[in-house]
């Protein structure tokens, strides 16, 4: 079954590239935090993360979050935010059925409070590895406390606990999945490494085809074509470097014998542009 794929840029942070990809430059480039508004012919409107909100400058006000900030300066406006994007379009937010987790970094859970009514779906995971933690334990993991809802687990669904299903060889390396609906329009994948808990999802979109929403298992769309790993300081901060490694080493496999899947990185530039093309808003 085909859904309905539409991209939203919430804004971006600053970082020299060189952190981002090996051979990079000594440069500070745009990462564009995107997240993905899914509609679903019988299930109703989803979205894959929810990328930044000013709530993000509430958040990192005091130390030792505030750091967050200074490391990675971060730029976006109220009107950027998922929800004001969607209302622009005459979607409230009480339509959202569902926001899916790919993993809590603050770039992906800024908006997470605008949705008090939408069910939340992440990995067992994931949740576990950042519960509980504050200061600069959860600072180390990306994680800041203040953007998840209080009611975060009475909310939650953790898609891990059911039984994940075979893929076909089409999908190869990736030989298992949790089939979101059962319908298999929306397949849910392991791609730990960037964070613990980590997942990618997989979907047809009905005007462009095959799609992989990637997170941040690759920084860049030219990461995962040359599997190349990000600077050593940057693998510092990772969750587990291994399955980094690894699941960066399955995105360029899949890229090389399935050419027409469209793997999309949360914060590549080709993203971003797409975003605004082929993703945008379409009637």
């Amino acid at each position: 079954m085909n859904v309905k794929l539409t991209l939203l840029d919430t804004g971006y942070c600053r970082q020299l590239e060189m952190f981002s990809i090996k051979g990079g430059r000594l440069k500070s480039i745009d990462f564009h935090a995107i997240a993905a508004l899914i509609e679903h012919p019988v299930h109703g409107l989803y979205l894959f993360d929810t990328g930044y909100s000013p709530r993000f400058f509430e958040a990192t006000r005091l130390f030792p979050y505030a750091l967050y900030q200074k490391i990675t300066p971060v730029v976006t406006t109220p009107q950027q935010s998922i929800k004001a994007q969607l209302s622009a379009h005459g979607i409230e937010a009480q339509r959202i059925s569902g926001v899916l987790l790919s993993h809590f970094h603050a770039d992906h859970i800024g908006g997470l409070q605008d949705f008090p009514g939408a069910k939340l779906f992440c990995f067992s995971a994931a949740y576990e590895h950042i519960k509980g933690k504050r200061g600069l334990s959860a600072l180390r993991e990306g994680y800041l406390p203040d953007l998840l809802p209080s009611d975060f687990e009475k909310r939650v669904t953790f898609v891990d606990h059911g039984v994940p299903k075979a893929l076909s060889q089409t999908y190869q390396p990736f030989s298992q999945a949790y089939d979101f609906f059962g319908d298999g329009s929306m397949l849910l994948v392991d791609l730990s490494g960037h964070a613990i808990g980590q997942f990618g999802l997989f979907l047809r979109d009905q005007e462009q085809g095959d799609v992989l929403l990637c997170a941040d298992a690759a920084w860049s769309s030219t990461a995962y074509r040359q599997n190349l790993l990000p600077h050593a300081l940057a693998q510092f901060i990772m969750g587990d470097i291994r399955s980094y490694r690894e699941n960066l080493k399955r995105l360029h496999e899949l890229s090389v014998h399935w050419p027409s899947l469209k793997i999309l990185p949360t914060h590549c530039a080709e993203v971003w542009q797409m975003s605004q093309g082929v993703f945008a808003w379409r009637s």
